[in-house]
């Protein structure tokens, strides 16, 4: 079937043609960018990578997994930091037909204990750096001859393995791409864990397709001039549409980082490489603007920047937007619909909002009860588009409370303004009934960092003698100073801004929140110290 994008003023509906039956995103990649062999596709840490080199690496790493005995439909687990390494590994994976699953570099031996054991890996692939951490993993868990690939490796390194540099250098380039269809099992990515164990949510190569039409080229804007950068890591969906599947649909250059994304790491690529396409995560744009080292508007050459993660407070686009002069466009995503579909536009960014649905994807908000909910009122997200998953692999109980049909149910509460703007309220799991009113922690998070000494602020329940109360953990700016004063100070903005039963009766001062690697505040990591 066709997609119907929503027409823009005065112009006709446009339509968006579905990918054939037979169809291997990663030999539709290489097709597409055949004529611009000698462009810069990525540059990494260590240097630029062309697009004639990127598609020769990819298809010699898919002969080099026929040799290792890793079949078609059998998982490997990259545990790889972001290097060009990473996208030669997932997409040599993707042309011979094995399905990389993606995983995240800051966890524990124990998590990839789990995920070894989940995913029936064959193979892993890890960078030299997370070594440790993957042979632990390794000898811990209960799996039938999984073999390990470095990449990167280190002189120090614990245990002499393949280097995928070199299995690569020693094979042929495959010729065939595997026979896939467009409903094929493509890749996984496992779920943050922003609520618990993280599920292996189980991608198609029409996926990645989807988001790349509907939400890269018409939202977005990206084209094949722009050189974009993603903080967020190749692991997150986020990270790796932004990274790989969008810059590679058009022909752009994509930056890639290793290191950590902190405000100084984000500024040398900003003014080093001039991206102008640049993608973050609101915490990391709030550590931007308090940085001593911030750019100015001449240095860096971004037009335009894009927020998921979390709702991006109003004040911090607005500070962005006057000191560099590009907007932000804040939206929402999920690792079950792969990409945003609900984005804020270039030229009508409202901040404070999540904008509008993206054409292609439909937005419901319902009751409880499963009924819609009416403007301005609060309710549970559900979404339909092209571009969800499968299921979550081997856990029947939550794809069925999540996949609904054509629908999936996020978890996260909106409410929609008159005007056709959707608010971000809060997940499901983390809204407060207050004197027998329901409270969004957002909310009042939005209205406490509006506050100057603010930097960030989650907001929790909190059990007062049988009853629930709002406690506020706050991150101050660098310049302000914890005391009894400012917290009532704080207490009182929230109640001048909100009705009266939203303001948090505790302020905790803490040095900083517990997120996920995506970007997430952890609040049930929050409650339980509460």
């Amino acid at each position: 079937m066709q997609v119907l994008l929503e027409p823009a003023a005065s112009q006709p509906a446009a339509t968006v043609a579905p990918p054939p039956m037979l169809f291997n995103f990663a030999s539709y990649l290489f097709g597409l960018n055949t004529l611009r062999a000698a462009k810069t596709a990525y540059i990494d840490d260590t240097g630029a990578t062309s697009y004639a080199t990127l598609e020769d690496r990819a298809r010699r790493f898919a002969t080099a997994l026929r040799a290792l005995g890793v079949h078609p439909e059998e998982r490997m687990l990259l545990v790889m930091h972001d290097t060009v390494e990473l996208p030669i590994a997932f997409l040599g994976a993707l042309y011979a037909g094995v399905v990389p699953v993606v995983a995240n570099t800051l966890l524990t031996a124990a998590d990839y204990v789990y995920m070894l054991t989940h995913s029936h890996a064959r193979a892993v692939i890890a960078s030299g750096a997370l070594l440790p951490n993957v042979i632990e993993a390794m000898n811990t868990a209960e799996h039938d001859g999984c073999q390990l690939i470095v990449s990167q490796p280190r002189a120090d390194d614990p245990q002499a393995a393949p280097v995928l540099a070199d299995l690569i250098d020693a094979a042929l380039p495959s010729v065939k791409p595997a026979q896939s269809g467009c409903d094929d099992i493509a890749f996984w990515l496992y779920s943050s864990g922003s609520t618990g164990k993280p599920k292996g949510t189980v991608h198609t190569h029409a996926n990645l397709y989807w988001t790349a039409e509907l939400y890269a080229k018409p939202v977005l804007g990206i084209v094949e001039s722009d050189v974009v950068f993603s903080a967020a890591k190749l692991f997150f969906a986020y990270g790796l549409g932004n990274a790989l599947t969008f810059p590679l649909s058009v022909g752009a250059t994509a930056v890639l980082m290793a290191e950590r994304p902190t405000a100084d790491a984000i500024f040398a690529r900003l003014t080093r490489h001039r991206p102008t396409v640049f993608y973050g995560v609101p915490t990391l744009y709030a550590s931007m603007l308090v940085s001593p080292a911030l750019p100015a508007r001449a240095d860096v050459a971004m037009r335009v920047c894009t927020s998921a993660g979390e709702a991006l407070p109003r004040e911090i686009g607005e500070r962005f937007t006057a000191h560099f002069g590009c907007e932000i466009l804040d939206g929402i995503g999920s690792t079950e619909m792969l990409h945003i579909f609900l984005s804020n536009r270039a030229g009508a960014v409202e901040y404070g909002t999540t904008g509008r649905p993206v054409p292609g994807y439909e937005i419901e908000l319902r009751d409880e009860a499963g009924h819609p909910v009416a403007d301005s009122e609060v309710g549970d997200l559900y979404i339909k588009g092209p571009s969800a998953a499968l299921m979550y692999w081997s856990n029947r109980e939550k794809s069925r409370a999540t996949f609904l049909g054509e629908w999936i149910r996020s978890g996260d509460k909106y409410c929609r303004l008159p005007n056709g703007c959707y608010v971000y309220a809060g997940r499901s799991d983390d809204m407060l009934k207050v004197s027998g009113q329901y409270v969004s922690p957002v909310e009042v998070e939005m209205v406490l960092v509006q506050h100057d000494a603010v930097l960030e602020a989650a907001v929790v329940g909190v059990d007062h003698g049988g009853l629930v109360k709002t406690r506020a953990f706050v991150v101050l700016k660098r310049e302000f100073a914890a005391s009894e004063i400012l917290a009532d100070e704080l207490k009182a903005f929230v109640k001048e801004r909100l009705a009266p039963h939203k303001y948090p009766r505790d302020i905790v001062f803490v040095d900083d929140l517990p997120k996920t690697a995506t970007g997430k505040i952890q609040r049930f990591k929050l409650r339980e110290q509460s």
